[in-house]
């Protein structure tokens, strides 16, 4: 049976986040590049793939194409569910993923509302997808505001804790890692009182799957 294609953009943070899932779950899949600096993802070649003109996209044998991390997420899960990634019981599953919510909103989101609205190579393009947006540098400034609360708040969720949501490494690590990471982007990273928060992304960093 085919390879699944994950289309891909090494540097960028959401495709990051389907490869250490993947790789987490041990399953192969053929990497395609779309160059997003020079706005491949909006040509009509990638279009007919993705409509929504995003990274990442997972096409399975079938042809079906899955363009959400989230999504991914489930299809991996149901495909090959050792290890459990979303989570064994209902609690658990429950957790994850609101937890995995909490930190693509508080976490992510702010991050990316500084990147965007502040990089000149994304001059009307303030938003991904297929509509062209204008930057609005008050989006920046409510960004790093909110950047800074979700650290103190990731920081207190992971006192005395291995792990963000349940007892196990789940999409809800890998998110928060990836974003921790992305953060660096805009020059913002954990304080040295974050003590709980650098210890676990450290831990979490160690993975083999990190370096996906």
């Amino acid at each position: 049976m085919p390879t699944p294609i994950l289309y891909d953009c090494t540097p960028a943070p959401n495709p990051r986040r389907a490869r250490i899932l993947l790789a987490e779950k041990g399953i192969a899949v053929e990497l395609r590049q779309v160059d997003l600096m020079n706005q491949e993802q909006l040509s009509e070649a990638y279009r007919a793939i993705n409509p929504n003109c995003t990274v990442p996209a997972l096409q399975l044998a079938d042809g079906t194409v899955i363009n959400d991390n989230v999504g991914i997420a489930a299809w991996a899960e149901a495909e090959k569910p050792e290890p459990a990634l979303l989570g064994r019981t209902p609690a658990e599953k429950g957790l994850v993923a609101a937890t995995n919510a909490w930190v693509e909103f508080s976490g992510l989101m702010p991050v990316a509302e500084v990147f965007r609205n502040t990089a000149k190579g994304f001059a009307g393009r303030a938003l991904p997808g297929p509509v062209n947006l204008d930057q609005i540098p008050a989006l920046a400034e409510r960004g790093a505001a909110r950047l800074a609360a979700y650290f103190d708040a990731l920081n207190a969720r992971l006192k005395g804790r291995e792990f963000l949501a349940i007892d196990s490494f789940s999409l809800a690590d890998i998110t928060a890692m990836v974003g921790v990471d992305f953060a660096k982007w805009v020059k913002a990273e954990p304080k040295p009182e974050h003590e709980d928060l650098r210890r676990w992304h450290a831990a979490v960093s160690a993975r083999p799957s990190a370096k996906a």
